[in-house]
């Protein structure tokens, strides 16, 4: 828990101070067009934020920061609590049965298509940041509807999308030159990695940043879905059964334990020289960066989109930050000011920036944050919010996709293979049979 005073947010270092100039100075670089938002805060207002714990430390620092900077500006007093990624869910889905808790929650990508009858639309927000910065991103606009409408529900932050992260020195070594795109040849890769004692390894516990990616990646690539542009479901297809067999294969070339390695799991194993191709956002790089310990592996680390297998583009979504505020909030004007702020140029740029880009953008503006000109090998993840995937593909997001999401169910058929305890076909069935609960 952190609450931020008035006196606290004063006594911010000098040196912290100085940074946050400089951090701004630069967000003048990002285009911003005309556009007004009339909130007037009610007066003596409080905000409780929940969100999900930081994966880099400048995600709590700055976004703290930032937070500060609104209690200043408003005198709204702010809470901001951070909590576990599997936590963030439940404690939301308290929040909306109990009608008391948090005002905001910044949960995942689907969480306000879950709450939807509890939330407080936020059309006037969402259609002010789009105006004053070019636009909203594809899942930026696809998270934040409600489904088949024009009516916003949620306000993208960002999302971390999870490409292939790879050591070059041990790519070339098994003779190849970049990650290629092509199932049989990303194999041959990964088994040449394997007998170089330096393996790849994806995760399929139930996480729910790298467990999710990578499932999904395996059958997407293979031209598989879980339910259809209907919602109808679609899992138990031939294009599934192969990808199921494909996920056998690519498991023998894995270290032991990724079947419950959860998302940090293969930040670990990577920076300790056991893992050496995996999927991640960027905070594996970050840290890697940031450590003198782990400075060389960074240098040899690059980054690659997921192999387009056989439908011709990199089949991967972002895992999204959605802001929602709840019906039961005293102070709706406050708490959307807050998410308005929070998304401004002067805050948003210095927290995209110090993060490495963690948090793709969802708006299209900062594409011309000079995070993306920093360094080359962030390149990759500029456009994550442009991917034209999401859980549930390619259904609707609604209630069912994440709560099929939320119950891992394309994570589990995937590894009920990956162990040897399901034929693929087996699997399949389960996995379609357990979609039925949530796609009526």
């Amino acid at each position: 828990m952190h609450i931020i005073t008035r006196r606290g947010a004063l006594t911010m270092t000098a040196g912290a101070a100085a940074a946050a100039a400089l951090a701004r100075e630069s967000a003048a670089q990002i285009p911003a067009a005309d556009a007004s938002l009339n909130l007037p805060v009610e007066s003596g207002a409080t905000l409780r934020i929940l969100r999900p714990a930081r994966f880099v430390e400048p995600d709590e620092t700055v976004f703290r920061e930032n937070t500060a900077r609104f209690q200043q500006k408003t005198g709204v007093q702010v809470r901001v609590d951070f909590v576990g990624w599997e936590d963030i869910r439940a404690q939301t889905a308290v929040t909306a049965n109990t009608g008391s808790g948090p005002d905001v929650v910044l949960g995942w990508a689907e969480d306000p298509h879950i709450f939807v009858d509890k939330l407080v639309e936020l059309s006037d927000v969402a259609e002010y940041l789009g105006k004053r910065y070019g636009g909203w991103k594809f899942l930026g606009e696809k998270f934040g509807k409600k489904n088949g409408t024009n009516n916003w529900i949620g306000i993208p932050f960002g999302g971390t999308s999870g490409p292939i992260v790879y050591r070059e020195s041990a790519v070339k070594e098994a003779g190849y030159e970049s990650i290629p795109n092509e199932h049989d040849r990303f194999l041959d890769l990964c088994r040449k990695l394997r007998a170089a004692n330096k393996p790849a390894g994806f995760t399929l516990g139930n996480a729910v940043g790298d467990g999710n990616g990578y499932a999904n990646w395996l059958v997407w690539s293979h031209g598989g879905y879980l339910v259809d542009e209907q919602g109808k479901i679609a899992i138990n297809s031939k294009q599934t059964i192969e990808a199921l067999k494909y996920a056998a294969e690519l498991q023998k070339t894995f270290p032991p334990g990724t079947l419950s390695w959860s998302d940090v799991s293969n930040n670990r194993a990577y920076a300790a020289n056991e893992c050496f191709l995996t999927a991640n956002g960027v905070s594996l790089y970050f840290s890697l960066k940031n450590d003198p310990a782990t400075a060389a592996i960074a240098a040899d680390t690059n980054h690659a989109p997921m192999p387009a297998g056989v439908i011709g583009s990199a089949p991967q979504s972002a895992l999204t930050i959605n802001a929602m505020v709840f019906k039961h909030t005293r102070y709706p004007n406050a708490a959307k000011a807050y998410l308005a702020f929070m998304m401004e140029r002067e805050q948003y740029d210095p927290w995209l920036q110090k993060c490495l880009g963690y948090w793709a953008h969802p708006l299209n503006a900062y594409d011309k944050s000079p995070v993306w000109t920093s360094d080359p090998k962030l390149a990759v993840f500029q456009d994550s919010m442009n991917n034209r995937f999401w859980n549930g593909w390619k259904g609707p997001i609604n209630q069912a996709a994440a709560a099929a999401t939320a119950e891992y169910v394309m994570v589990q058929m995937c590894a009920a293979v990956a162990s040897g305890q399901q034929t693929p076909e087996a699997a399949a069935r389960e996995a379609e049979r357990r979609a039925k609960r949530y796609y009526r």
